[in-house]
């Protein structure tokens, strides 16, 4: 049964959130800070299929607790933020939250979210062959990405962001398709998720190697991955 940490101090959020989605069939734990969260995935007997990660949490936040789970783990993370000011969702995106929802949200909609990103990760969800673009090497079956033999370490949304982007290298894609293709969802109004993504992963890319295919923006279209000359 595919397990649920639903991470966030509004005790009585968790219980109809819990209560919810033990309804649709997940197995859901509960953590009210930080620490417990982080506790529950160092246990590998208590590991999450999937985070539900709070922003405003007593103690160790949110964007605390993600910025050191991201050190180590790749699990899918949903942050939730009763602000939903744009700034907390362009940091929790940055230290590599896989989607966002300002609370309150719909139990409806967080759902969708979850089957979503546990698509994602499925075993197997990706297109099983290798794909070499230039120096940039996928292996979709391991979820692995490798630049000159060096291991990226990705999250589900910028691995899934690459796959599409390089499985299309050299032409444009547009914004709507790779939120569908990295994030299981449609673009929103407003909505600069993915740019964020594919900023961090530019990044990494640049840091890997200058040798790494580099992605342009075409503006108001969308991205296109370019490999880099020999």
């Amino acid at each position: 049964m595919t397990r649920i940490l639903i991470a966030d101090d509004d005790r009585e959020l968790c219980g109809l959130l819990s209560e919810y989605l033990q309804r649709e069939g997940f197995a859901v734990d509960l953590a009210h800070d930080g620490e417990e969260a982080l506790a529950r995935l160092h246990n590998a007997a208590q590991r999450p299929d999937l985070l539900i990660l709070d922003v405003m949490m007593p103690g160790r936040d949110g964007l605390e607790t993600l910025r050191e789970l991201r050190m180590k783990y790749r699990l899918p993370v949903i942050m939730l933020s009763a602000r939903g000011e744009p700034v907390d969702r362009v940091v929790g995106l940055e230290l590599g939250a896989d989607d966002y929802l300002s609370k309150p949200c719909l139990p409806r909609e967080l759902l969708a979210r979850v089957r979503a990103q546990l698509r994602r990760h499925a075993p197997g969800a990706a297109a099983a062959g290798e794909l070499q673009v230039g120096a940039l090497k996928l292996l979709p079956g391991e979820r692995r990405v490798l630049i000159e033999d060096q291991e990226l370490s990705l999250t589900g949304a910028e691995f899934q962001l690459l796959l599409a982007l390089a499985q299309r290298a050299g032409e444009l894609v547009d914004k709507s398709a790779l939120t569908r293709l990295a994030l299981g969802r449609e673009l929103e109004r407003y909505d600069r998720s993915i740019d964020v993504h594919v900023s961090r992963l530019r990044h990494k890319l640049a840091e890997a190697s200058p040798q790494s295919p580099r992605i342009d923006s075409v503006r108001g279209a969308g991205y296109v991955l370019v490999v880099a000359a020999p």
